[in-house]
């Protein structure tokens, strides 16, 4: 029997209220609260160095806060242990940067290991390989299962990532630079994925990106499911989208497309690209 799908509350999925964390004595968050509701994306801004890849560790536990909390779908999991974060973890798909794909593996052994590693999962053997081909058809990669990752281009890996931070269907996804490095075609694929995945599954993300392109796209548009394609429409008539930007660990900015593109701050308008 395959698995329940993870059950989804009405309470905000992600939660950080006052976070500080840094590693030695030097801090690296200082002070960051906000939170993510259901169905709703956090767009992530920075320098280099600012935290937000340590804002996504933080959100699983992989870091640990100093001060003040995080709490995952209604749990603190502040102070919990490395076996107590087991099961709310596999509540969150993650893509990191450059895919982090197992250059051992096959892809779908890569896009397998999460339901076949993940003790709260619980997937019956004979269930894997569907949902596998089921997720690598979701990024279009049906035809990749034998493939290694050295025999897909820099896309298609990150594409794979996607197909294994989904697999398990969880209600939130963590995006680290998803499209750092891609050209902007292969860019726009990604995204279009994201998009895909938000409105067919209502899942909740955090995506970190350099690229504004990214986050009008994820604002702007929604998944289409009868042609496949995406279809521009106003904020109101979807899930919101939130925009955030970061500095030396601190969040400055939290607020909507027109605030962010309203703002006057100098280092917050750095990340804005108007439309010519």
């Amino acid at each position: 029997m395959m698995p329940q799908e993870p059950e989804q509350n009405e309470g905000p999925v992600l939660r950080f209220d006052g976070l500080t964390t840094g590693f030695d004595e030097a801090p690296v968050l200082k002070n960051v609260s906000f939170e993510v509701g259901k169905g709703q994306t956090g767009i992530i801004f920075g320098a280099a160095g600012s935290g937000k890849s340590v804002l996504l560790k933080t959100a699983i536990g992989l870091v640990k806060a100093w001060s003040g909390k995080v709490q995952l779908f209604d749990q603190d999991i502040t102070g919990l242990s490395e076996e107590q974060l087991f099961d709310v973890r596999s509540k969150v798909g993650i893509a990191f940067q450059e895919s982090a794909l197992f250059d051992s593996l096959t892809i779908e052994q890569n896009v397998a290991y999460p339901l076949l590693n993940q003790k709260a999962v619980k997937w019956e053997p004979k269930d894997v390989r569907p949902r596998v081909k089921e997720a690598l058809e979701f990024v279009e990669l049906g035809q990749t299962l034998k493939k290694f990752p050295s025999e897909l281009s820099g896309g298609m890996r990150r594409r794979a990532a996607i197909a294994r931070a989904v697999v398990t269907k969880p209600p939130l996804l963590l995006y680290d630079s998803p499209t750092a490095g891609l050209d902007p075609i292969t860019a726009h694929t990604i995204i279009s994925l994201i998009i895909k995945e938000r409105d067919v599954d209502s899942t909740s993300a955090l995506v970190v990106t350099h690229r504004y392109q990214d986050a009008n796209l994820i604002a702007n548009f929604r998944y289409n499911p009868d042609n496949g394609q995406l279809v521009g429409a106003p904020e109101e008539t979807g899930p919101s989208t939130k925009f955030m930007v970061m500095r030396e660990g601190s969040l400055i900015f939290h607020g909507s497309q027109q605030d962010i593109e309203a703002s006057t701050d100098e280092y917050v308008q750095k990340f804005v690209k108007r439309p010519d």
